[in-house]
């Protein structure tokens, strides 16, 4: 069998930032093989993604995660090529019922050094007047830190900057983790029967992540969930209008001249992986009354297109597994985002190459996202998934 370094499974945005921070000038000196199937990522969760990020989260290794995430995208024309970066805010609402998590989370976030502005709703009123505050209590937003980007621009960056710097990419799916023993990976079986051996697998096949980690005798509580994506024009739109987060479960934002937005439904089942139809119904049922509610410009929309994604989706606790298994201490999980990969691609690519390197993490510790909590018991819960 052929043997590299390391073998990252799946070369979306996580996989492509760990080759991208092996590979750079003075890193790691070993050979880097990414497997990815698709390398127009048509049907990527990088590049279906809304393409934002935040630090309003209710984990501190995730608004640590975020803030080199920003740190980097204001980086990236200079390298990477530009990667279109709006800085803006989230707004974040909440009503009398919601209040008291989101002061909750809003004291997280200043502990952890984010200005978070905390508006009730009369400062609402005063601050975005074209917001319908009446059954609101209170809302957040920072001064800057956060904003969207494009997210396909992002991922073509990193995966240029890796095969530059010596990565090889296969176009191949890793079907199978080859085991020597019980505790370590010998190498992977491809898609067309061939195989290789490594020192290192990093999982970072997103929805599939649970299949392949099975196959290593890991069980992985990751499952697809589909996000539909919806693309309005608005005649008399507000201006300036930062990321709503809404207390219904509805997000909206800028994107150019038109806007983007979705839900997150109640009834929120296991798709299949090659799920990417658009309900449409749910526009008509769930986004658009809630649109029309709080903003009430909104009323009068037009739709004008839409497309679905995927979550990989950490059924446990919603936050990312990140790092090597206990029990297979050469297999590394990057899985389990639940919609936070792209913004944090970034922090964790890193991450994981410090460890591969140095066998520790030297700059941001995500230990507390070991896999380990989850046969322990010990979720590591994000409350704030959008």
């Amino acid at each position: 069998m052929p043997k590299v370094d390391v073998v990252i499974a799946g070369g979306g945005a996580v996989g492509s930032a760990a080759a991208y921070f092996l590979t750079e000038p003075r890193g790691f000196t070993g050979t880097v093989a990414v497997v990815e199937p698709d390398p127009t990522y048509r049907l990527a969760a990088s590049t279906r993604s809304a393409a934002s990020i935040r630090r309003q989260f209710s984990t501190p290794i995730n608004i640590e995660m975020s803030a080199f995430g920003m740190e980097f995208l204001r980086a990236c024309g200079g390298g990477l090529g530009d990667v279109n970066l709006k800085e803006s805010t989230y707004l974040t609402l909440a009503t009398p019922a919601g209040a008291t998590a989101l002061r909750r989370n809003v004291d997280i976030q200043r502990r952890c050094g984010v200005e978070v502005r905390q508006l009730d709703a009369a400062g609402l009123a005063d601050c975005y007047p074209w917001i319908n505050s009446s059954d609101l209590a209170m809302g957040a937003d920072t001064p800057d830190g956060e904003g969207w980007f494009d997210g396909h621009g992002l991922l073509q960056g990193l995966r240029r900057a890796a095969l530059k710097h010596g990565a090889r990419y296969i176009r191949d799916r890793v079907e199978h983790v080859l085991m020597d023993g019980a505790r370590r990976v010998a190498g992977v079986r491809l898609g067309c029967g061939d195989t290789l051996r490594c020192r290192w697998l990093v999982n970072a096949t997103g929805t599939q992540s649970r299949a392949l980690a099975a196959s290593a005798g890991i069980d992985l509580p990751v499952f697809a969930r589909k996000r539909c994506v919806f693309v309005f024009s608005c005649a008399q739109a507000p201006a300036n209008c930062p990321l709503i987060v809404d207390p219904s479960s509805l997000w909206c934002r800028p994107e150019g001249s038109r806007f983007i937005c979705g839900v997150v439904p109640a009834d929120d089942p296991e798709v299949a992986v090659g799920d990417f139809d658009v309900n449409y119904q749910e526009f008509d049922e769930l986004v658009w009354p809630a649109l029309a509610h709080r903003v009430p410009a909104f009323e009068a929309v037009r739709l004008d297109s839409a497309w679905a994604g995927h979550y990989d989706y950490n059924v446990f606790d919603q936050n990312a597994f990140v790092g090597p298994c206990e029990s297979v201490p050469n297999l590394i999980l990057a899985s389990g985002f639940s919609g936070h990969g792209l913004q944090h691609a970034p922090a964790v690519g890193r991450a994981l190459a410090e460890f591969i390197r140095f066998a520790e993490y030297r700059t941001i510790d995500v230990a507390s996202l070991s896999y380990t909590r989850y046969p322990r018991n010990q979720p590591l819960r994000e409350h704030i998934v959008i």
